[in-house]
């Protein structure tokens, strides 16, 4: 085999793996451009078409699937072999690439990056913001953050966050016009944000647990002006006072400590599930990604 062809598979396998040009591009330091017209090198030196290429999007060809199929074991033994000098010389690096929601990214590993990246300087970490359950095997991704362990028998769940609840909350000018509901079924004379689901598109009810009976839950259904498929923007809207939303708590916690966002139904809070770290296997994990592993839980811990 001709060795020069080496560096130009590995872009080739990376470019599918990132589905895009652009992210391949950028994750390895050069241009578009310059990406594009080595892959069209490999392509001529082999004789074969490998990509289907448009303005907007890319897809294998026949040829090239197969190409990718029998590379990608050999690949990944190589990353391996690499790692494994690296480990050896006790500093973890590499690319560690985690599937998370918006929510556990704000809350569980946005606050800590600069003190991980200082500790772990050869890491480079590569967050998949995706709100549904995703398949992080099939994704290619080495590790997932979901709520409850809901996701395949094949994966490793470990918390990551202290149970959760479901918090309503305003703004403090807000119950200043309106009032404070003193239970739930008050909710019915207040302006309430809702929030779509981005992928079944339902509306979600709110939920409370029957006061002094946690183990009674039930659901409420709420009116209003405003419909939010994100959190973060609903969270500004009642910001601005203009409604109660139903929440996880940790997501706004920084704006009941403030005093931004108040509380209410308090004896009605309905607990809700942890935050879970997936990966697809204790057995043979590189280094970088126990380096991951184990300093989400220690931050959990603190």
């Amino acid at each position: 085999m001709n060795p020069s062809l080496l560096p130009s598979l590995a872009w080739f396998a990376r470019v599918v793996r990132h589905k895009s040009f652009t992210r391949a591009a950028d994750e390895m330091g050069v241009s578009r451009a310059a990406l594009s017209q080595n892959l069209k090198a490999l392509e001529q030196q082999l004789g074969v078409r490998l990509l289907h290429r448009t303005t907007r999007d890319m897809s294998l060809t026949e040829s090239g699937q197969q190409l990718f199929d029998s590379l990608k074991p050999a690949l990944d033994a190589i990353e391996s072999a690499v790692q494994g000098v690296g480990d050896a010389a006790g500093e973890p690096s590499g690319l560690v690439r985690i599937n998370t929601s918006r929510l556990a990214s704000r809350t569980l590993v946005e606050p800590h990056l600069a003190e991980f990246c200082a500790r772990y300087p050869r890491v480079r970490l590569e967050l998949i913001m995706a709100d549904e359950l995703a398949n992080i095997i099939a994704e290619g991704c080495d590790l997932g953050i979901r709520l409850g362990r809901s996701l395949a028998d094949l994966v490793v769940a470990v918390p990551i966050s202290p149970p959760l609840a479901m918090a309503v909350v305003g703004a403090p000018e807000y119950f200043e016009q309106f009032g404070m509901p003193l239970e739930p079924a008050d909710l019915a004379g207040h302006a309430c944000i809702n929030y779509r689901f981005p992928g079944s598109g339902a509306v979600r009810d709110w939920a409370f647990n029957e006061a002094g009976k946690p183990a009674r839950h039930f659901t409420q259904a709420v009116s209003g002006n405003l419909t939010f498929n994100d959190d973060a923007a609903m969270t500004r809207a009642a910001l601005q006072g203009l409604g109660l939303i139903q929440i996880v708590d940790a997501a706004i916690q920084h704006h009941l400590d403030d005093g931004s966002l108040v509380r209410v139904l308090g004896k009605w809070t309905h607990a809700y599930e942890r935050f879970y770290l997936y990966s697809p296997t204790r057995e043979h994990t590189p280094s970088r990604v126990r380096a991951v592993q184990d300093f989400l839980v220690e931050k959990r811990a603190a």
